[in-house]
Formats: C-alpha cells, structure tokens, sequence
C-alpha cells in the first residue's frame, strides 16, 4: 500500500503484474460508505435499502468472464446454507447483461448491482482498478456485513484472476 496526496493506493496483480485501486478499503468493526448503485431493472439501490440484515456483498470485475461467473454461482449456492444472507454482487457490468447472466446461469438468490452510472462505489471501496487491461473495473473482494451494518469479514483477492477463500467466508457466516 503506497500513500500519494492524501490517496491510499493498494496493489493487487492481474495474472502476475501489479495493478492499482483507488481509495481505501472499509475498516473492519466499522460502517462502510453509504452507495449508490442500479439494479437490474435500472433502479437505484442502497446499502441502506438492506438495514437490519447480514449482507455479503462480493466485487466482480465483470460476470463475463469466467473466474466472476464461477464465484457468484458459488454465492448464489450460499443461499441454501444461509437464507438469512443478503447476497450482492457488484460489478462495472450493464444491468442488462447482469440480468442476462442471471437468467442462463440461474442465479437467482443474488442481487446483481451496476456501478455503469459513477464510479464513486469503486473508489469509497478502495476497489477501482486504475490501470492495466482491466482499468475502470473493479477488484475482486468480499465484505460481510452484520446486522448493525459493520464490516466483520473482509477479503481483498491478492490476484484478480483467483477466487476468494471461501472456507474463511463461511467460518465468517457461522
């Protein structure tokens, strides 16, 4: 992690070469940002729409590629074990081609989220690739929530091209 005016850069890599996110990432035991974000059916959505429950909220860069297709239907399985759990998925990905993807892959127990209209999410988050192929998208990351809105799991994927460690996500859940 490198500090320039005020900024936290951390460095991820992309199949071996470093690349770099904007902002920083929520602490844990605290509150993330508040964001904005669309859904599906182009609606804007907030954290806060899910107040009062247990959100695992997951970054993708984008669903069509084949390491995010594979963990959010791992996700979406989660649902069984945990119906408790709000499940989102974020990515930079065009509300229609994420309902389409919901739709053939039959996931249908995640909540799918755009960031097409601001890039703010990717940056309150600490998310945001800055550059290489996949500039403008966002790192892959996972991050629990409790039921009073606290960050109580966080994951930062070292390599983008990698799953996270889901063992350690479940451990988390309970």
């Amino acid at each position: 992690m490198k500090l320039s005016k005020n900024k936290v850069f951390m460095n991820v890599t992309l199949k071996g070469s470093v690349v770099h996110l904007a902002g920083a990432l929520p602490a844990l035991h605290h509150r993330p940002p508040e964001f904005t974000l669309v859904d599906k059916d182009l609606k804007d959505r907030h954290l806060s729409d899910w107040k009062g429950k247990k959100i695992l909220l997951a970054t993708v860069p984008s669903l069509d590629t084949t390491t995010c297709n594979i963990m959010t239907k791992h996700l979406n399985g989660l649902s069984q074990k945990h119906p408790h759990l709000v499940i989102i998925t974020v990515s930079v990905d065009l509300p229609f081609a994420q309902k389409r993807f919901c739709q053939t892959e039959n996931v249908h127990q995640v909540c799918t989220l755009s960031m097409m209209r601001d890039k703010k999410f990717g940056q309150d988050y600490g998310l945001l690739i800055l550059d290489g192929p996949l500039a403008g998208l966002l790192a892959r990351s996972i991050i629990l929530l409790d039921e009073q809105g606290r960050v109580v799991y966080l994951e930062l994927v070292s390599e983008i091209s990698k799953e996270p460690n889901y063992t350690l996500l479940e451990a988390a859940i309970g």
